[in-house]
Order: structure tokens, then C-alpha cells, then sequence
């Protein structure tokens, strides 16, 4: 049985959280939030309660700071997400990886789907998994489709780098972590990240740890 705040209706919830102050607080790995599947936004938060809600997860995932954020993270299961990438890497990096900036943007009740075959394996982190990251081959172009925070369709194919970000933030909608698709024996700690596989592929960490790339 859950706790009276847990049953009161999500408008009211969200309206609470807010009034706590941003940054909100993101919730880690454990919490059953994330791991079942959020409700499809249909105005459950009205259009000025959403706008709140949208910027308090904006400022949250600059605070963190991440490249997205979805609401499960922040114990809200609704189908909302905010993803943003100013993609300050090195050259070789944006290369390798297919790193291109992403301006601000939200993502309503979106679902991907696979554009070809081609998949993509690198390192990935979450902020509901703090200081870890894993190996996680996804779809290297995926086609996104959703409405956004004002109820405008959403159609749009995403490559490289964005479409890692789109994946891992729809996933956290369907109660999915990055650590269920992940090549197990390719978990590494932060520290161990930056002093060993930091290059812009994971090639020299397969051998080194064991695992398979696609």
C-alpha cells in the first residue's frame, strides 16, 4: 500500500515536488519508479502546471548535469522527458561517436523504432545510476515519434549520438535502465573510466574486460 502522497492525483503530487525548489531530486537506482512503465501524458498537469514542470526537469538535468532527463527520474511516472546536448567534446570524440549538439527539447509520450540494422556500442552512464557507466549497443538511427510539451506532433529521425540519448530517455519511460541492455562485464567505475577507457571507442576496453562489440 502505498503512502497518501503516492495515491493523490499526479497534478498534486507535481505541485508538491515543485514547491520543494529546483534542482528536483533525482532518484536512484532501486526506486521502483523506474522500472514501470509511466502513464501517457493526456493534460493530467494542465498546461501552466506542465510548463513548471518542464523547466524544473530543465534545470535539473543542467544541475546534474546530463543530456536528458525523464520524469520517472525525478519519481514522476508520466511520459515526459527534456533532452539537451551542447556536445563539448574534442574532435576525434564527435567523430567516433556521432556527437552533434542538441538544442532543448521536450519529449512527450515518444516511442522509437529502428531505422536499418546498424548498431552502435559505447560507453554510457545514467544519473539515477551514479558513478558507474557500461557498454550499451543501440541502434545507431532511430526514428522518433511523440508530440511535444504543446501537443505538436513529433516525427524525426534521429542518428548517431542523439539517437543514444532518445533511446536511453524513452527506455526510462518503460521502466527500462541502460544496465539491461549493457554488456555486463564492460561495467566500469567513473574513476575507472577516466584512467582507462576514456578513448572514443570502446575497442581497447573489449579486449581488456571480454566482451563482444556488434
Amino acid at each position: 500500500m502505498g503512502t497518501p502522497s503516492d495515491r493523490a492525483p499526479l497534478a498534486e503530487r507535481v505541485g508538491q515536488l515543485l514547491d520543494e525548489g529546483v534542482p528536483l531530486t533525482i532518484v536512484a537506482a532501486g526506486d521502483p519508479v523506474l522500472r514501470h512503465a509511466a502513464e501517457p501524458y493526456d493534460g493530467q498537469l494542465g498546461p501552466a502546471l506542465l510548463a513548471r514542470f518542464v523547466e524544473a526537469l530543465r534545470v535539473t538535468m543542467r544541475a546534474a548535469p546530463g543530456v536528458g532527463l525523464a520524469a520517472p527520474q525525478v519519481g514522476v511516472p508520466l511520459r515526459i522527458a527534456v533532452i539537451e546536448d551542447p556536445a563539448p567534446v574534442p574532435e576525434e570524440v564527435r567523430l567516433a561517436r556521432g556527437r552533434a549538439p542538441q538544442p532543448f527539447r521536450v519529449l512527450v509520450n515518444p516511442v522509437y523504432e529502428p531505422v536499418g540494422d546498424a548498431r552502435a556500442a559505447f560507453f554510457e552512464g545514467c544519473l539515477s545510476v551514479p558513478g558507474w557507466q557500461a557498454v550499451v549497443a543501440r541502434h545507431a538511427e532511430v526514428r522518433l515519434t511523440g508530440q511535444d510539451e504543446h501537443g505538436r506532433a513529433l516525427d524525426e529521425v534521429f542518428r548517431g549520438w542523439p539517437a543514444r540519448i532518445v533511446q536511453h530517455e524513452t527506455d526510462h519511460l518503460d521502466g527500462v535502465l541502460y544496465l539491461d541492455r549493457a554488456a555486463t562485464r564492460s561495467l566500469s567505475s567513473t574513476q575507472a573510466m577516466a584512467e582507462r577507457w576514456a578513448q572514443p571507442t570502446p575497442e581497447e576496453a573489449a579486449r581488456a574486460l571480454g566482451f563482444e562489440l556488434p
